[in-house]
């Protein structure tokens, strides 16, 4: 019963942030490595465990024995199995451990590996695609083709985790850290930053969708080709257009077209995403009026600055931001 009670703990159907479910060559080395370590470790305590009971019931005197006499000499022979026999535990460790390292960041980009830079905010994740396509906070990738990240920080330590996908890569101002990985089950797969990086370490996610190589080419077409227009017959959107253009939101966010912000996350396709304030809310236009009338609420310490619009107003800016497909 506790061994069913320990897989189903384990299962990813509704616990995504496993890491016992990889779903990526470089996810499946590192449970490799971990069932390596583990089946080390058991013959460690199973070798201890047997010295143990050994120990206190086959070789230790009884009571009234007589106790055996003290020897100064010594077993060369044993002082070499117990010097060799852990270097060699740790060899076998750490052979393994070096090689699934250096295996999640070759020193050459795999044959038509897609690069990607990702670059992590206080708090939230910007992805920049090589032909020009942007996105924030969700990651697209193709299924079966090598992936490379090019991880960088304009600001403080971050580190990338996406648990089904791979292990974590630190994200350290002033280098570039690199983690390359092919992904072989479509799906999405929840991230989160996974070094404390401040007061919104915490709501620092973001969702990586593996495509099928039709989608992805789909989505990154859309990408580039900027927002889709304002239907005329929208006239909220367009009033929402026009309250957004005399807002201070066009000096953070950019909008192809529309604005060239730079502080924050690239809004010209935010209808199409499924989540905002970094994949701490679901994207729905009451979730997008809430973060609109108060980021600090939802994300304490968000560079984001309440806007303070009346109803109508704020009612026509989420009807646009939402119309941005």
């Amino acid at each position: 019963m506790a061994i069913a009670l320990t897989f189903a703990g384990c299962s990813s159907t509704d616990r995504p942030m496993t890491t016992v479910s990889p779903k990526s060559d470089l996810a499946n080395w590192i449970q490799s490595l971990y069932i390596d370590v583990t089946v080390w470790d058991a013959i460690i305590l199973a070798i201890v465990v047997t010295a143990f009971i050994l120990a206190v019931f086959v070789f230790s005197s009884r009571v009234g024995e007589a106790a055996p006499a003290a020897t100064a000499s010594s077993d060369l022979g044993l002082e070499i199995v117990w010097t060799l026999g852990p270097a060699l535990v740790l060899l076998m460790i750490s052979v393994p451990t070096i090689r699934t390292i250096f295996r999640s960041q070759p020193a050459v980009a795999p044959a038509g590996a897609l690069e990607i830079k990702v670059v992590a905010h206080q708090w939230w994740w910007e992805f920049d695609y090589p032909d020009g396509a942007k996105a924030s906070n969700e990651l697209h990738i193709p299924v079966n083709r090598p992936i490379r990240l090019l991880l960088e920080s304009p600001d403080v330590i971050h580190s990338f985790w996406v648990p089904q996908l791979g292990g974590k890569r630190d994200v350290v101002p002033g280098q570039i850290n690199e983690l390359t990985f092919v992904a072989t089950v479509p799906g999405m797969y929840p991230g989160q930053c996974a070094e404390f990086c401040g007061l919104s370490h915490a709501n620092m996610r973001f969702r990586t969708f593996v495509d099928s190589p039709d989608d992805f080419a789909k989505w990154d077409r859309e990408q580039l080709a900027g927002p889709v227009a304002t239907p005329a017959t929208d006239q909220l959107a367009s009033d929402g257009a026009k309250v957004f253009a005399d807002s201070p939101c066009t000096t953070c966010h950019m909008i192809q077209g529309v604005s060239k912000g730079y502080i924050g996350p690239d809004l010209t396709h935010f209808g199409g995403r499924t989540t905002l304030a970094a994949g701490v809310l679901q994207n729905t236009p009451a979730n997008v009026a809430k973060w609109i009338e108060n980021p600090q609420e939802i994300k304490p310490g968000a560079n984001m600055p309440p806007l303070l619009l009346p109803g109508p107003k704020l009612n026509a800016l989420v009807a646009y931001l939402e119309s941005l497909k």
